[in-house]
């Protein structure tokens, strides 16, 4: 039996500036995810969770909470980009392009700007990328750029449990 392990991330050695990674996870945006977040962060503005607030304004719709799109856009780089990263060390040139509603579907894809060998950790890397959301329609909705320090190839040890039996084909 072979076990084949899954998909470990890039580490630092993987990355060359100008490779881009479109994420493969697109992300539908419901209104329990709409809802739900806007109401767990405090944000009091109506515009994202009354319908009649919504349908009144420019929009005619609710709009989903910008943070959301902005959680939901990083967290589908990481696959790609900083599975093995230890540290974000900055979100800059933040931009909301164009307005999400529930019901849409976001799709995230990165491009490596840069990447520098690190002066005080010699086990890891910083690397730098700019990404970008788009909707359904392709309609770019936010991009952003973000810095993180990655792990060295070897660096990081593998943690999975070793069963006392191995796992057989019944």
């Amino acid at each position: 039996m072979t076990v084949r392990t899954g998909w470990q991330g890039r580490f630092f050695e993987d990355f060359e500036i100008g490779d881009v990674y479109q994420h493969p996870l697109g992300r539908t945006i419901s209104e329990a995810d709409n809802t739900w977040f806007t109401l767990l962060t405090m944000n009091t503005n109506q515009a994202h969770f009354n319908a009649q607030v919504g349908e009144a304004s420019e929009f005619g719709r609710m709009l989903v909470v910008s943070p959301l799109t902005i959680a939901i856009a990083m967290g589908q780089s990481v696959t790609d980009t900083s599975q093995n990263a230890f540290a974000n060390l900055g979100v800059d040139e933040l931009r909301l392009t164009a307005p999400v509603f529930v019901g849409d579907t976001i799709w995230s894809e990165s491009i490596v700007t840069g990447k520098r060998e690190s002066g005080s950790r010699p086990t890891a890397g910083i690397v730098s990328i700019k990404t970008r959301t788009l909707n359904q329609d392709a309609v770019e909705v936010l991009s952003f750029k973000r810095a993180f320090y990655v792990h060295r190839q070897g660096a990081v040890e593998n943690l999975f449990p070793q069963a006392a039996t191995p796992l057989t084909v019944d």
